[in-house]
């Protein structure tokens, strides 16, 4: 048995690999296709376009690892079952569910290699949206925006503008701990001065602390020195979800729930940097039965039949995708109805195949 366990392992894992060197270039091409006009207009070098794509490969190598796994399965299984390899197997009391158990453990270890790279993604990303200047040219104005301070203020302000150093309709939040105390303030309106720091203008200020007693005040001006936070650094536009990590997006997601934000797309971001790898397992127990009619041809049926599994996935996680950004359906459905539904028909499947 470890000698067609490893036999198997070794063939799936050579397919697997040949696939994952192949897909990623194809994704650098369709985006480079996609973004040309934008990166001649900010007049990128070849050499800054090349070295964004360098950094950007690892979240096109996570993307191909389905594809990669799917290939590798049903040419692995669908050879075998051309060559009577399976029933000769089955002949010898083995079951088909025992013959593909290498196959399911190599795709726990792929899945936690892939989940490994969802933490390098979002970093790779952010250099590369630096590097093809991706934010655009600078602005002197912001609007509607929630920010978090280093010290742990959570900021929602209705318009900043940096040219006079003023932001309007400013509400200020830290959630009380055990070693400070909370704050709330509303103020219509904030100045910044070089010396002074922000000063909050006709507003109201409540801090709740440790022991559980409040106390309100109303102000003309109010002078918060914890808000050291320059309006140049306020006005940074924060970073796309695919340029932050789970930590990150948990953080700020939390953040824009409390003030009263849309936090749909970030949370659909969030529970995506968990699904899209753990299909890469769901992928190898759907291809695995799917294969094993020998009826069919060889090549063209493995290339046909990867091809629409791999459309169908795609267009259901793009779908569930907007639809989960729209707020149709939850986050957690948005990312996780095609591994659902894949893992059903995986299920299925497997129980219709003669061990």
């Amino acid at each position: 048995m470890r000698t067609l366990d490893r036999l198997i392992v070794s063939q799936f894992l050579k397919l697997f690999g040949v696939v994952l060197i192949a897909v990623p270039p194809l994704f650098v091409l369709g985006d480079f296709t996609e973004n040309l006009d934008a990166y001649l207009d900010r007049g990128l070098t070849r050499t800054d376009v090349g070295l964004s794509y360098l950094y950007k490969l690892p979240e096109f190598i996570q993307f191909a690892f389905p594809i990669a796994a799917l290939v590798a399965t049903i040419f692995t299984i669908h050879t075998m079952t051309r060559h009577r390899e399976i029933v000769a197997v089955k002949a010898g009391g083995i079951s088909f569910r025992r013959l593909i158990a290498p196959l399911v453990l190599t795709g726990i270890v792929l899945t936690a290699v892939a989940l490994t790279l969802s933490e390098i993604v979002p970093r790779g990303n952010s250099v590369a949206s630096r590097i093809q200047q991706a934010e655009g040219p600078n602005r002197s104005w912001r609007s509607d925006f929630v920010y978090r301070s280093e010290g742990g203020l959570n900021w929602s302000v209705a318009r900043l503008t940096t040219s006079d150093g003023n932001m309007t309709n400013v509400v200020i939040e830290r959630p009380p701990t055990t070693d400070l105390s909370g704050l709330h303030v509303t103020a219509a309106s904030a100045s910044w001065r070089e010396l002074e720091g922000w000063t909050m203008n006709a507003g109201y200020m409540r801090t709740l602390r440790p022991d559980s007693t409040e106390l309100a005040m109303e102000f003309d001006r109010l002078y918060v020195p914890e808000i050291t936070e320059r309006p140049e650094e306020l006005l940074e536009v924060p970073r796309e979800p695919e340029e932050m990590t789970y930590a990150e997006i948990e953080r700020l997601a939390s953040i824009l729930e409390r003030t009263g934000g849309n936090a749909a797309e970030w949370l659909v971001r969030r529970n995506q940097l968990i699904s899209l790898p753990v299909a890469t397992l769901i992928i190898i127990l759907f291809g695995a039965p799917l294969a094993t009619s020998s009826r069919r041809g060889g090549a063209a049926f493995g290339v046909g039949l990867s091809l629409a599994t791999v459309i169908v996935f795609i267009m259901m996680l793009k779908v569930g995708g907007a639809l989960g950004d729209a707020g149709a359906i939850s986050p957690w459905a948005a990312a996780w109805t095609p591994n659902i539904l894949f893992f059903g028909a995986a299920l299925v499947l497997l129980a219709r195949v003669r061990t």
